[in-house]
């Protein structure tokens, strides 16, 4: 008899978990709060990269990348979600420079051959909208991008369910029956062998009525700018930029022809107890109708220092926001939840679970087969420790790369 399981969550990491379960013969049901990618998967920057400090990362989005870029012959759909116009990091300090130079031969060393580090002379001619007199050199990968997170999270999710899954939307968890052996909600009492957390900024609430463990995962509010593009920078120009990291961490990448997409982490508080609602609150601090000393007229202004045609773009036309669930050291968990044993956690993504999503769900597929904890999974040829994302691990290889 196939085991069963029950996907708490319908965003990118639930959505891809129930494909591949389904289609490995598991009975999956889906249980979701509000609706499909209601959460921070609708409201993600997207990046998709392969640079990081990490030889864990580093393996795990080799394997993203050409999961999205092969995505139509394994999901379905129209196309490929991502767009690979790769990721340039900017460094103007020098002791930063000499660690990316040092980052990227690991990142090599690692498989991740086409990354480069290229000195500010050498960017000249790739990037001419940089500023060379702004920035020492930037680390380069093309086959880096990022992602139209709609399609995945809807193709996911409609190819779970031609393979047998079930989806259950405006299902929030209330409670728990016995142990663990079956959830409740208004629309009924879930009951399987197996569950999956997959809520991440929510997570902490999903743990206390699971009767889990409290995993330090903290909700952070984000924010996101769109701006017209105008001036110099023509139509195709802008559409096949990078996404680009300034030495600040102000980012941009195209979102069309006509629009650019903005970004810039910034000292945020933990809101645990944040209600659907406020996922898109706008504080008027960072909103762009708030006036030129808003967070969003100071995003706009960094980056035109670094390149400066953007500073002849036309203005802000829209302000986003959403919840990066964020941990200690940046780096999920996925695991088995020690006081449930029956209980997968895939949550604490800290703005990383778009492009993290194919290798999560092959993790969390593992993990479920095995039916307990594993020291490594294998990754396409390569095998991969999964100590940088146990549960109760020391928090002290943190990732470094996060914006």
């Amino acid at each position: 008899m196939a085991r069963s399981v029950v996907i708490l969550g319908a965003g990118i990491t639930g959505s891809l978990l129930a494909w591949r379960l389904a289609r490995a013969g598991w009975r999956v049901t889906v249980v979701e709060a509000r609706h499909v990618g209601a959460g921070s998967s609708s409201r993600t920057a997207a990046g998709i990269r392969q640079q990081f400090s990490t030889r864990e990362s580093v393996v795990g989005m080799r394997h993203s990348v050409s999961f999205y870029r092969r995505f139509p012959d394994l999901v379905g759909g129209s196309g490929p979600p991502i767009v690979q116009n790769g990721y340039l990091f900017l460094h103007a300090l020098q002791e930063d420079w000499e660690a990316a130079q040092r980052r990227v031969q690991r990142q090599r060393s690692w498989g991740l051959a086409e990354v480069e580090a290229l000195d500010a002379r050498e960017l000249a001619p790739r990037f001419p909208w940089v500023d060379p007199h702004a920035v020492l050199g930037g680390t380069w990968c093309p086959t880096d991008g990022f992602l139209r997170p709609e399609m995945v999270y809807n193709e996911a999710m409609a190819a779970a369910q031609r393979q047998g899954a079930t989806l259950v939307q405006g299902a929030p968890v209330t409670g728990v029956e016995g142990r663990l052996d079956a959830v409740l909600t208004p629309k009924g009492r879930f009951a399987a062998d197996w569950f999956v957390d997959c809520t991440n900024a929510w997570s902490t609430r999903t743990s206390r009525l699971l009767g889990a463990t409290d995993l330090p995962v903290f909700p952070l509010k984000r924010y996101l700018w769109f701006l017209q593009r105008d001036g110099s920078m023509d139509e195709a120009t802008l559409a096949a930029m990078p996404l680009v990291i300034t030495p600040s961490g102000a980012y941009c990448r195209p979102e069309n022809r006509a629009s650019l997409l903005a970004g810039w982490a910034h000292d945020a508080a933990p809101e645990p107890a944040f209600a659907y609602e406020d996922q898109d609150l706008i504080e008027p601090a960072f909103f762009h109708r708030s006036g030129p000393e808003s967070v969003a007229f100071q995003t706009w202004a960094n980056l035109a220092e670094v390149i400066p045609s953007i500073g002849e773009f036309a203005g802000i036309t829209a302000t986003t926001a959403g919840y990066y669930a964020t941990t200690p050291d940046h780096n999920p968990f996925l695991d088995v939840d020690p006081q449930v044993p029956n209980l997968v956690r895939l949550v604490g993504f800290s703005g990383h679970g778009a492009m993290l999503g194919p290798f999560t769900s092959l993790v969390g597929e593992a993990l479920l087969t095995a039916g307990r904890s594993l020291p490594e999974v294998q990754v396409e040829s390569e095998t991969v420790s999964t100590a940088a994302f146990a549960i109760g691990r020391p928090f002290q290889h943190a990732e470094t790369m996060v914006i």
